[in-house]
């Protein structure tokens, strides 16, 4: 676990306040969960992107009041034409403690000849340990014929993760893309000769 984050508590409220946070390179946010009250923090703005920006689901060390205390970012609030983060919720959680969170599914590999992989669930909702969770889960479909559906049941998932969602569920579908019916193309064909004879 990296070196804990020192965080500010937040006295003033309201979108005013926050503008002037966020005018002094401050990023508010507010943590939450396992039984106690809510709490208004602040961050330095550059910290929290740089902790953030590769992750969705980072697991921060703060420091506050002098205490330290891990959060799970559950949700991040970012404004669409300056890409400034405008505000953070994060959940306590412990060490050893479990926790729900969607992971990317990622592809690897390339399958046989001209078929293409499909994914079909871009995010998988997994249990897993708060301290370990993974960055994405990995399919491979190298090799994979047309025609092959892999399931959620047939994931090699990390140690200590596990689905949260029907094993059933479809992840990745291989198949070769259908060729365009040749009366079609006929007719498209027809259609643009004829629009460039016109235009003559």
């Amino acid at each position: 676990m990296a070196d804990a984050i020192k965080v500010e508590k937040r006295e003033a409220f309201g979108k005013g306040a926050a503008r002037k946070l966020r005018a002094a390179g401050r990023t508010p946010a507010v943590v939450y969960g396992l039984g106690a009250d809510p709490q208004h923090i602040t961050f330095d703005a550059h910290e929290i992107f740089m902790e953030v920006r590769s992750n969705a689901n980072a697991v921060i060390n703060l420091e506050i009041a002098g205490k330290e205390q891990l959060a799970l970012v559950k949700d991040i609030q970012v404004n669409p034409l300056s890409r400034e983060i405008e505000h953070v919720d994060l959940l306590r959680v412990k060490a050893n403690q479990k926790v729900e969170v969607e992971v990317p599914v990622e592809i690897t590999g390339e399958p046989f000849g001209q078929a293409i992989a499909t994914l079909e669930i871009l995010q998988l909702l997994v249990q897993a340990p708060a301290t370990d969770i993974p960055e994405q889960i990995v399919v491979n479909v190298e090799g994979l014929e047309d025609g092959t559906v892999l399931r959620v049941a047939d994931l090699e998932l990390p140690a200590d993760v596990v689905a949260v969602i029907d094993g059933e569920e479809t992840v990745v579908t291989v198949s070769v893309p259908k060729e365009e019916p040749a009366a079609e193309a006929g007719a498209e064909e027809e259609t643009a000769a004829e629009g460039e004879a016109a235009a003559e």
